[in-house]
């Protein structure tokens, strides 16, 4: 009988969970009809974890959000492509060419040696912020010494390099990056920029943040030998709170079995206020005991 309590507590809090988001669909073409408007979480950690409790809200969806919902020409991005240099296009290799001494300027404001050997590269490939090109640099000897950085360089002249710090000498800068301010200031700037509006692929923008803070992200399932473990608390989804703010959630499969979630909480206007990441919350429910 506990047991069977226990399961049906367990289904209750994942309907609770589907009933207050906007589910990123398998299914590109399927209908964003799951729109719910909730008052916005106390705490975005608590919120995170299924400890805060939200009802939903009248039915209706405030005006000017900063994300699309219902664009079907705007089909939301499952990863976000990692390239080596010898990958990328003439055009985006000349771009980059034309920025190394700004990069080299600027990373060496953050201690990075740039000059020094050892440095590799790759292009992150963010089909939601297209006026942007976003490369990786990483030194990497096999030790804990390694050190990394992104890079958005501004497409049409309009805007400037930006820096972004992951790690140096195998520590983070501050903060870790996926949390820290210095992240979080550099992709408000990335997206002013850009001047997306609402017309912004919402998990698109939040898989570019992560590569940025340098994680690989990517959606879709799991190992067959444990993705009947994983929840719908995994599926990506756009909360929409009642003063037009937008919270991103998602659980990046890349460091399977042990996926990590992403939570991102933006303002009415699209500023990107604080972001998290945890390890993505997995339940056991073990097998069905067998009929007597």
């Amino acid at each position: 009988m506990a047991r069977i309590n226990s399961r049906l507590f367990l289904l209750s809090v994942i309907v609770l969970g589907a009933s207050i988001s906007l589910c990123a669909q398998t299914d590109k073409t399927a209908p964003s009809s799951h729109v719910k408007v909730v008052p916005p979480p106390v705490g975005l950690e608590g919120a995170a974890s299924g400890r805060v409790k939200t009802l939903p809200a009248p039915g209706f969806t405030p005006q000017n959000l900063p994300f699309a919902i219902d664009n079907p020409r705007n089909a939301p991005e499952r990863s976000v492509r990692i390239i080596s240099e010898g990958e990328m296009t003439r055009e985006d290799r000349d771009l980059l060419a034309n920025a190394e001494s700004t990069i080299r300027e600027r990373a060496g404001v953050q201690n990075f040696e740039f000059n020094g050997a050892g440095w590799t590269l790759h292009q992150l490939v963010c089909p939601a912020l297209p006026k942007h090109l976003f490369v990786r640099f990483t030194r990497d000897d096999g030790t804990r010494q390694m050190s990394m950085f992104s890079a958005a360089i501004p497409r049409d002249g309009n805007g400037r390099v930006h820096i972004i710090p992951v790690v140096r000498k195998g520590y983070s800068l501050f903060s870790p990056a996926p949390i820290g301010p210095l992240t979080v200031a550099a992709f408000n700037r990335i997206r002013a920029e850009e001047a997306a509006g609402a017309s912004a692929d919402w998990l698109g923008t939040g898989l570019c943040y992560a590569a940025l803070a340098g994680a690989n992200p990517q959606i879709g399932e799991l190992p067959a030998d444990v993705k009947n473990d994983i929840t719908e608390i995994m599926l990506p989804t756009l909360t929409i709170t009642t003063d037009g703010g937008a919270i991103i959630r998602f659980a990046d499969i890349a460091a399977a079995p042990h996926p990590m979630q992403w939570s991102m909480t933006f303002d009415p206007g699209g500023k990107l206020l604080k972001a998290a990441r945890s390890p993505a919350y997995v339940e056991h429910f073990g097998k069905a005991p067998a009929n007597n």
